[in-house]
C-alpha cells in the first residue's frame, strides 16, 4: 500500500468550499432531522438532595434525550407549577444554592449532554451576572432560560451570558402577537421555546387546540430550533408535535417522578418511542 507523502494535504476540489458549522451545541443538538421529535428533560437540582440530584441527572443525560435543563431553586417561581414549586422548596429547605446548581450542573455536563439552567433573574443579580455567567461557562452550561427576563430589559445580563458563548433562551407564549414573536426569536440563541399553555408548568391531559398554529408562527420567524413546553407528559402530546416543533420540554412529569424516589428514565424512553 503506498503512503502519501509526508506534509501533503489532500486540496479541496475547485469550485467547491467547505461550510463552517456556526451553530451552537445547543442548536445542533434540538435541530430536528427527517421529522423527528427531539426530547429535552428537566430536573431540579438539589432535588431531593444535592447528591441525588446529580445521579438522576447523570442517568437522565445517558438516556437518549437531546438537552437537559437544569432548574435552579427559587423562592418566587413564577413560572412553575405546583410540582415543580415543590421540588424548589425541597431543595431551598437542604441548603441549594446558585453556587450549588452550578456544582450539579458541572457534573451532569461532564456526560456529554447539552445542559440549560433554568432560573430566575434575582437569583442570577444576587449571585453577580458576569459571574454566573462565567462561572456557568466554566460547569460547561450551553445555555441559559430566564423566564422573568422580558427582552427590553435582557442586556447587559444576556450580552454577559454570550461573552462567555452561553446560549440565550427567550420565551413566546400563546398570547405573544407575531410580531414580538419575530423580536423574541432574533433575540434568542440555542432555540426558541415555546410555551404551548397559557399558564404556569405541570402536566395535563390535552394540547391546546391551536398549537400548531402557534409554532408554524414561530417557526416562520426563526431558523433556530423550536422547542414546546409546559403541560407535556403523554406519548400522544409526542407525536401531536411531530412535524410542528423540533423538541419537546417535558418537565413536571419527570420531576413527579423523582419525588416518588424515580429518576424518569422510564418515562423518557417511553417517551421517546413517540418521537421517531
Amino acid at each position: 500500500m503506498r503512503r502519501p507523502r509526508a506534509g501533503r494535504m489532500r486540496r479541496p476540489r475547485a469550485g467547491r468550499m467547505m461550510k463552517a458549522d456556526t451553530r451552537s451545541r445547543l442548536e445542533s443538538a434540538l435541530k430536528s432531522k427527517s421529522g423527528d421529535l427531539k426530547l429535552v428533560a428537566y430536573m431540579m437540582a438539589g432535588h431531593p438532595s444535592a447528591k441525588r440530584s446529580i445521579d438522576v441527572g447523570k442517568r437522565l443525560a445517558a438516556s437518549g434525550i437531546a438537552a437537559l435543563e437544569i432548574g435552579i431553586p427559587h423562592s418566587d417561581p413564577l413560572a412553575d407549577g405546583p410540582m415543580i414549586q415543590k421540588a424548589g422548596q425541597v431543595a431551598l429547605s437542604n441548603g441549594m444554592t446558585v453556587a450549588g446548581a452550578l456544582e450539579v450542573a458541572s457534573e451532569v455536563a461532564k456526560e456529554g449532554v447539552p445542559v440549560v439552567l433554568m432560573t430566575y433573574i434575582n437569583p442570577v443579580l444576587s449571585h453577580d451576572p458576569r459571574r454566573f455567567a462565567a462561572e456557568a461557562a466554566q460547569a460547561g452550561v450551553a445555555g441559559v432560560i430566564i423566564p422573568d427576563l422580558p427582552m427590553e430589559e435582557a442586556e447587559p445580563v444576556t450580552g454577559w451570558l454570550r461573552s462567555a458563548a452561553l446560549d440565550t433562551v427567550f420565551m413566546v407564549a400563546p398570547t405573544t402577537p407575531p410580531d414580538r414573536i419575530a423580536s423574541i426569536a432574533g433575540h434568542s440563541s440555542g432555540f426558541v421555546y415555546c410555551v404551548t399553555v397559557t399558564g404556569i408548568t405541570g402536566a395535563r391531559k390535552d394540547l391546546p387546540a391551536g398549537m400548531p398554529e402557534l409554532l408554524a408562527q414561530v417557526k416562520k420567524s426563526t431558523q433556530l430550533p423550536v422547542a414546546a413546553g409546559f403541560g407535556i407528559s403523554r406519548q400522544e402530546h409526542m407525536r401531536a408535535l411531530r412535524g410542528n416543533a423540533d423538541a419537546a420540554v417535558v418537565g413536571s412529569a419527570i420531576v413527579e417522578e423523582i419525588e416518588r424516589a424515580g429518576d424518569g428514565v422510564s418515562l423518557v424512553r417511553e417517551l421517546l418511542k413517540a418521537c421517531r
